[in-house]
């Protein structure tokens, strides 16, 4: 039950029975999380100020060109997790594998493993545009007391048993899931609490906004094309509005309260997708459909895709349901 003026830790104790593996270390790790947050919050607040925006000179596994935020919030997550103890393996979008926590330790009974886009959006952080974070957590499929292996982060994402985001903008705000329900909560930076702000949000069935890089509407399958042109006519609720940040989760964020679709369709630049599956497109669908929204690659439910590997990308489709079920049916009518 939340209540005014509630903050995050209060809300995470008080709703530890409604989570089915009601254990305490959920808590702690989504306490971790809030904590490497407000760390990289802080960063993100100075950029400008100290040399930290711009490109760190390296690339990521994707062959992506890391900015110096993406590299500082990579190891601040890193570093938390780790040190608290809690989680007995890490995957981040910005490492080429794996990490193993205290992985010969017998004792070693964390259960937890998280993965994580440390920065989304990075390369807006030179012109002050929003950015944020993204995390998915599952329980490991392998043994207590041995090695996490490649089987314990290549699991589905309806086995997710939390995920959330970070945004960092003109406020930056907490938000997650644990199944039950998604809530919103908002730093205080006088005090370095946040607090609940948007209880129990969901997306508006319809919407009016419709979020895609249009650039490349050029190499978009058919099908995304003609729905793009269907958001465009006036006819009805329509045309939509075009609204494109260039950042998964501020797009996200703002759909979600408003009422939108975002969209990041494969093309003959990215065959396969851009975003990446376990990274971005579960946590995210994790998030839409617990907000009573609807994530697809445009005919598969995202959370049913089973991955094959740790930085596999898929098309990725998500926001209010039935602006998400016309653009599957535009994509279906192409396959006829």
């Amino acid at each position: 039950m939340s209540k005014p003026n509630q903050t995050l830790g209060e809300f995470i104790i008080e709703n530890q029975t409604s989570f089915k593996y009601t254990s305490g270390e959920l808590s702690r790790l989504l306490n971790s999380i809030r904590l490497a947050a407000k760390v990289v919050n802080h960063e993100v607040n100075k950029a400008g100020l100290v040399d930290i925006i711009g490109n760190a000179g390296d690339t990521n596994i994707q062959g992506e060109d890391q900015q110096k935020l993406d590299v500082y919030a990579n190891e601040k997550f890193i570093q938390t997790l780790t040190k608290r103890n809690i989680v007995c393996g890490i995957a981040s979008e910005e490492e080429d594998d794996f990490i193993a926590i205290n992985s010969q330790d017998e004792n070693n009974q964390n259960k937890y493993i998280v993965l994580i886009d440390p920065l989304d959006g990075s390369s807006n952080i030179d012109v002050n545009v929003s950015v944020g974070t993204i995390f998915s957590i599952y329980r490991r499929v392998t043994p207590l007391g041995t090695p996490v292996t490649l089987e314990d982060f290549l699991q589905k994402g309806s086995a997710q048993v939390a995920a959330g985001y970070v945004v960092y903008g003109t406020s930056t705000m907490l938000v997650y899931t644990t199944g039950d329900g998604v809530n919103g909560f908002t730093l205080n930076p006088a005090i370095g609490s946040y607090y609940l702000s948007h209880p129990n949000m969901q997306f508006p069935a319809d919407g009016n906004i419709y979020s895609v890089n249009e650039g490349n509407y050029s190499d978009f399958p058919v099908g995304i094309k003609k729905y793009i042109k269907y958001c465009q006519e006036d006819e009805g609720e329509r045309p939509y509005t075009s609204r494109y940040i260039g950042s998964l989760v501020s797009d996200f964020h703002r759909n979600m309260i408003k009422g939108g679709i975002y969209m990041y369709p494969k093309s003959s630049k990215n065959p396969k997708g851009k975003l990446r599956l376990l990274y971005e497109c579960n946590p995210m669908a994790f998030i839409a459909e617990q907000a009573n929204g609807k994530a697809s690659d445009g005919f598969t439910r995202i959370m049913d895709i089973v991955p094959t590997e740790l930085h596999e990308r898929v098309p990725f489709i998500c926001g209010s349901v039935n602006m998400v079920e016309k653009a599957e049916e535009f994509m279906r009518n192409e396959e006829l």
